[in-house]
């Protein structure tokens, strides 16, 4: 409006000037032309402006770390994803209550069972690298450190301390387990290990295979980060799901596998304990002139194992054997251990079990529309030892040679990130008691767990 104006003032202007309707028009044509021309000066150079700045973003964008969190922890990671650091962690609040009259030897305890900060991550899209102490139960020990390369999926290399390819049990996480302690099986496999292995899963995970040197550890042993010998041990496992890709999808979920280990490495002898944390059998000690008992001769394990998940439905079995020679002085012999569990879940609530652990629906809110997930559990697991062992390597009247255990247990999960867990174990032996019928008195624990893992 207000150019308009001009415009009029500008050709009456020029009227009473006696210039002329032709030259005002002139004139005014020259005066608009001008000023459009300014104004597409005007406009490219904003224009350039806007895309200087554009490029500049881009530019920024293309260093700048990118900072987040989510369902899956903390992370920085840098824009091409190729390198990336991720913080996680759990922690597991356990109860011990045992029942009167019941073998054990320790009082009703709250303990920190596990304290576990995680730091892992991806250096240049191919290597990767994992960090995990823990600083439960009153100690600090480092659980995992190691360093991996993934140019393939059906041919990685890792290399450092971690968990050994042997038990299905030892290699599933702590934060999905079925109950708050892991079974017997377990206790014949190695916990963690400083080696390297090759591991792949080819034909797109319907196969997975793990093999690796280690320096070699006793049973359920995370022992000291050092070798004391020159004996070293052959981890391997192959696992498979033949029906993965299957019609049938009550048959999909089904995996089933072996593992072993050899070795003639000599570590410490193990020690074996129930859910309650109470030892059941142990090795003799020195004795006046007698030496303890030491481990010699070649370990070796077999670890048949099976899983299977169908919706809500949740299933575990393994059966293990661990053989290593004894020595206390002169005299020598062997040891045969054996365990094995079965353990089934269900999902109350319809969520899918998995190997990985119950994620819920739908979380626990205020309004009480929605409770999260819950899961129920049983399982029966047992050990034995050859007799060959009594008395010149443990003492019957002190160390049982068979357990089983009996146990059910219930899961809550309010969301993804907490899980409450409620069991009751109850476990009878053979020997390990003086007298004629030396059978230890059957332990009766309540377990109960607060877990928050993220």
């Amino acid at each position: 409006m207000g150019t308009s104006r001009r415009w009029i003032g500008a050709a009456l202007l020029f009227a009473g000037l006696g210039l002329g309707p032709g030259r005002a028009a002139r004139a005014a044509e020259e005066e608009l032309v001008e000023r459009l021309q300014a104004l597409e000066q005007e406009v490219k150079v904003l224009k350039r402006q806007l895309e200087v700045k554009q490029e500049a973003d881009d530019s920024k964008a293309k260093t700048t770390p990118v900072v987040g969190a989510g369902p899956d922890g903390f992370y920085l990671r840098s824009p091409d994803k190729a390198y990336d650091i991720k913080l996680r962690g759990y922690v597991q609040a356990d109860g011990r209550f045992f029942e009167e009259g019941q073998q054990s030897t320790s009082s009703d305890t709250f303990v920190m069972r596990r304290v576990r900060p995680i730091v892992e991550g991806t250096l240049g899209e191919y290597v990767g690298f994992k960090i995990m102490p823990d600083f439960g139960e009153g100690q600090a020990r480092l659980f995992d450190a190691y360093a991996t390369l993934n140019y393939w999926n059906f041919a990685r290399v890792w290399g450092g301390k971690f968990k050994p390819p042997v038990g299905l049990e030892r290699l599933q996480s702590a934060t999905a387990l079925m109950f708050v302690e892991r079974a017997f099986p377990t206790q014949l496999a190695p916990s963690r290990d400083i080696g390297f292995e090759f591991n792949g899963d080819p034909w797109d995970g319907l196969l997975t295979y793990q093999v690796g040197a280690f320096n070699g550890v006793r049973d359920n042993g995370n022992d000291l980060d050092t070798d004391t010998n020159d004996g070293k041990t052959v981890d391997a496992r192959v696992f498979a799901h033949p029906f993965k890709d299957a019609p049938w999808e009550f048959l999909r979920g089904l995996g089933i596998g072996a593992a072993g280990s050899w070795g003639d490495e000599f570590p410490v002898l193990p020690v074996y304990r129930t859910a309650g944390n109470q030892t059941f059998f142990q090795y003799l000690g020195a004795q006046g002139r007698l030496p303890a008992v030491v481990a010699s001769q070649d370990h070796w394990r077999i670890y048949p194992q099976l899983n299977y998940y169908w919706g809500p439905f949740g299933m575990m079995w393994e059966w293990a054997k661990s053989e290593y020679g004894l020595k206390r002085g002169l005299q020598t012999g062997e040891a045969n251990v054996q365990a094995w569990q079965v353990a089934a879940s269900w999902v109350l609530t319809g969520e899918n079990a998995s190997f990985k652990g119950v994620v819920p629906r739908s979380s626990l809110n205020p309004s009480l529309t929605s409770f999260g997930a819950f899961e129920v559990a049983a399982r029966y697991t047992g050990w034995e030892i050859d007799d060959d062992v009594f008395p010149t390597f443990a003492n019957p009247f002190a160390s049982a040679s068979k357990a089983q255990a009996f146990t059910v247990g219930v899961n809550w999960y309010p969301n993804r990130w907490l899980k409450l867990q409620l069991d009751y174990e109850r476990t009878s032996f053979d020997g390990g008691a003086p007298g004629s019928n030396n059978n230890r008195l059957p332990e009766g624990v309540i377990l109960t767990r607060l877990q928050i893992a993220y």
